[in-house]
């Protein structure tokens, strides 16, 4: 049978605190009133966040691309799987903008990624060496269709 021997350093729990502060209130010591943490997050739609997740690569891609070019430029697609990667961290806006379009932030790898209706387990294994990878802005698309004269040319 294990047992824990470790020694508490400090009040675990939030009520063990506020006892704490009420006890050194009602002795005459001074409290120490812990300070509220706000949520500076913005708004985000769950349902349409719901609906997001389960699009389609080549939908997502089509969303992202309407909704911010900019992030667009930097999206790789991995597998079925969008990802995007910043060099530094991205404002609240875009941070929400993402989560809003259903991307989701991976710690692990430091990317923003969106499953595309393909939710998997983490893996230890890094995925550009199971699947293959793009980037969907290097893709060369045309306005018009080409017609078969303009491809034998």
């Amino acid at each position: 049978m294990k047992t824990n021997t470790k020694k508490q350093s400090g009040l675990g729990s939030r009520s063990a605190q506020l006892s704490s502060n009420n006890t050194a209130a009602a002795e005459g010591k001074s409290a120490v009133v812990p300070v509220e943490k706000k949520d500076n997050r913005l708004p985000i739609d769950t349902e349409a966040r719901k609906k997001n997740r389960t699009l389609p690569t080549p939908k997502v891609l089509n969303l992202l691309l309407a909704s911010s070019p900019e992030i667009y430029r930097l999206a790789e697609v991995v597998g079925k799987w969008v990802w995007v990667q910043f060099k530094e961290q991205p404002t609240a806006e875009v941070r929400q903008q993402l989560a809003q379009l259903g991307f989701h932030w991976n710690r692990e790898r430091q990317a923003w990624q969106h499953p595309c209706g393909q939710f998997r387990l983490s893996s230890v294994q890094d995925p550009h060496e199971k699947y293959s990878s793009y980037y969907p802005v290097r893709i060369r698309r045309s306005a018009k269709p080409q017609t078969t004269e303009a491809v034998a040319a």
